[in-house]
């Protein structure tokens, strides 16, 4: 039930104007269920890409500091796989699986976007952050 809640959460949390009138705000079918979280992952993912190039980029000049960023980042990649596998286990093999691991995926994703806009927002001189300010 909380999965089911999730999802929703986050449809409704990645919707916006155009999609706002999709079948995901009317679903009931577990088709279209299992479509609308694999939606929500896709926008998820979408958004931790473009969050990962900037990073890349403010990295550019450092070479040990983009090594260790890319190495990060596919440790963490296995680990949310890992994870969702884990977490959609008892469901496997049924017609909510597909729903359960892509809101699973879409949850990690979402929490890793939130890290690398904190990244993203270090004022200059935050010797604690990883990532240079915007020039």
């Amino acid at each position: 039930m909380r999965m089911i809640f999730a999802a929703l959460l986050l449809t409704a949390a990645f919707t916006t104007g155009a999609q706002a009138a999709d079948a995901c705000d009317n679903a009931e079918d577990q088709a279209t269920l299992n479509e609308c979280a694999n939606k929500a992952f896709k926008t998820a993912d979408t958004q931790l890409n473009a969050d990962y190039k900037e990073i890349e980029k403010r990295l550019a000049d450092d070479a040990d500091a983009k090594k260790l960023l890319v190495a990060s980042q596919r440790a963490w990649v296995a680990y949310r796989d890992a994870e969702c596998t884990f977490q959609s286990s008892g469901v496997d093999g049924g017609s909510v699986y597909p729903m359960i691991h892509a809101n699973c995926l879409a949850t990690l994703t979402a929490a890793r976007v939130e890290d690398f806009k904190a990244y993203l927002s270090c004022e200059e001189g935050d010797m604690s952050c990883p990532v240079p300010a915007a020039d």
